[in-house]
């Protein structure tokens, strides 16, 4: 008996889907017992969830049809049931024949600076009757707003990753979740992020709305958080006077942001009442422990479902942007900020498995480590190339190398990114080869930079070896450490090398700790065949 056949809970008959991602199908269905149209969201469980992961993501389900639940404004999907089938929670909401803004951007094109003026002024209110609730969203962002067909309605959806008052969070230390494209610079930094982290999402929503593309979007998910933890946003070329307001959104310091009261006295026509901040032009630098994060996929009726990176994975070696996309005159406090952040992003995914999930809703399990270090050869240049060995293949990557990996290993990378992944069929062993730019002034300054901040975020922590070396003629060192992942165990070991005024490379391997004399020795072939080639 297929989901349309039957009855879910005896009540609501599926009629077609709506919409379908990585993590759940939203249904059109039939309340019989009211007799109304209704839209159903049932949940994806991955088979390869641990129990624990199963049971928070089973509550956040449920949390979020509470949060939802809390809110009266017409600006807010309406909650009216939440059911379960095969011991899974679905959640049943009011069906709003609808378009997301996200799809009506992708199909129409931008929106007009009057049109998302209208837009903005529901949302400010639909996330001031949020707050007032207890509940901060989390996650605002194009796909989570539906513009009802035939009015103006503009609804706010998806409250997944919602927080509320009063309730213990489901966001383990270190974890983030969200949407990379539209989350504030205080969250990716793993620091405590209140109404003002709505208020940027706001932002970015809103760019993204006159402009069609988010506001800080890069070539890879590390490039997009740099960018919008220390650079300003794109030059705005369609906003009109709406950019003021969007500059006032998108402000870096959550204290010097304008508040969603401002931009709805703003939007209603009352500009010459509100002061909106100057950008601030540089960053100071993050000193603080630090997190990093994948970029999540959209949700909403057409994308349900909800966005996390969580890993064994510390930071790993390609974090950062290459010097050639560096904002110029940042210097050092910028790049020190980038890494920040990025080993904060990545610490997130220290304390379990990592999930990958991109921008069009599908979920890729991520690599499943941290970045580390191995002692290779120490030669002016490349030895000629061994034949390919039994078990393995030759890979010309283009990222700009060639390497020989196992026979049967994924690639994981993003177009025109500067990391790419090759993971194991089980997914919980990896090797990432990144171009990096290093913190520090050699690659073993860049790994000692980076340690505390390992350190402090990977739980049982044990370095193995930490030291300076030559690689291919180029200065390089190797990091090695372990650490306790979320299930196991795991043991990572890094090569990070390069030369001045060159391109900096890195060559990492993570596998569970008890199958590292199984794994180690992908990594030595990484490091025995790997060759800088043209791009493709």
């Amino acid at each position: 008996m297929t989901d349309q056949d039957r009855l879910l809970a005896g009540r609501y008959r599926l009629d077609g889907e709506l919409g379908r991602g990585g993590m759940g199908t939203v249904w059109l269905a039939q309340d019989t017992l009211l007799d109304r149209r209704v839209a159903v969201k049932k949940l994806h469980v991955p088979p390869q969830l641990e129990d624990d992961e199963r049971t928070r993501l089973y509550e956040r389900t449920r949390r979020e049809a509470r949060s939802a639940a809390r809110i009266s404004h017409p600006g807010v999907i309406v909650v009216h049931d939440v059911v379960e089938e095969d011991g899974l929670p679905c959640i049943v909401m009011e069906y709003v024949p609808s378009r997301s803004l996200s799809e009506l951007v992708r199909e129409d094109g931008p929106l007009t600076s009057a049109e998302a003026a209208r837009t903005g002024l529901a949302m400010a209110s639909a996330l001031q009757a949020a707050h007032s609730a207890g509940v901060l969203h989390r996650d605002v962002k194009p796909a989570n707003v539906l513009l009802q067909e035939g009015s103006e309605r503009v609804v706010l959806t998806d409250f997944g990753i919602a927080a509320a008052s009063g309730t213990e969070t489901l966001t383990r230390t270190g974890e983030f979740v969200g949407s990379i494209d539209y989350a504030a610079p205080e969250r990716m930094l793993g620091r405590e992020a209140g109404p003002a982290a709505d208020a940027w999402a706001l932002g970015a929503t809103l760019y993204e709305a006159v402009e069609g593309v988010p506001p800080f979007r890069r070539g890879s998910w590390v490039e997009t958080a740099y960018a919008a933890s220390s650079e300003p946003p794109r030059t705005m070329e369609r906003a009109g006077e709406l950019g003021e307001l969007i500059e006032g959104l998108l402000h870096k310091d959550a204290d010097g942001r304008l508040t969603l009261e401002q931009a709805e006295a703003w939007l209603r026509g009352e500009a010459g009442t509100v002061r909106v901040p100057a950008p601030r032009e540089e960053p100071p630098p993050a000193a603080e422990p630090q997190t990093r994060v994948e970029p999540p996929r959209q949700q909403g009726h057409s994308e349900p479902g909800e966005a996390t990176a969580r890993a064994p994975v510390p930071p790993p070696s390609g974090s950062a942007p290459p010097t050639a996309r560096s904002a110029p005159g940042r210097g050092r406090g910028a790049r020190a900020l980038a890494w920040a952040l990025c080993s904060a992003l990545a610490a997130a995914a220290v304390a379990g498995g990592l999930w990958w999930q991109s921008r069009n809703g599908s979920g890729d399990p991520g690599p499943p480590g941290p970045s580390a270090s191995h002692s290779g050869p120490s030669h002016s240049s490349p030895p000629k190339l061994p034949p390919v060995a039994d078990g393995y293949e030759r890979v010309r990557d283009e990222l700009g190398f060639s390497v020989d990996v196992p026979e049967g290993w994924k690639r994981a990378g993003r177009p025109g990114g500067q990391q790419v992944d090759y993971l194991s069929p089980s997914r919980r062993t990896g090797l990432r080869f990144s171009v990096v730019d290093f913190a520090g002034d050699s690659p073993i300054q860049h790994w000692r930079q980076l340690e505390p901040e390992v350190r402090e975020k990977s739980p049982g922590y044990e370095r193995l070896r930490m030291n300076a070396t030559a690689y291919q003629g180029r200065d390089a060192a190797i990091w090695e450490y372990k650490w306790q992942g979320r299930a196991r165990p795991y043991h990572a070991i890094d090569l990070g090398f390069g030369s001045e005024g060159q391109a900096h490379y890195a060559l990492y391997l993570s596998a569970p700790d008890a199958e590292w004399d199984t794994a180690k020795p992908y990594f030595d072939m990484a490091v025995k065949t790997f060759r800088i080639r043209a791009r493709d």
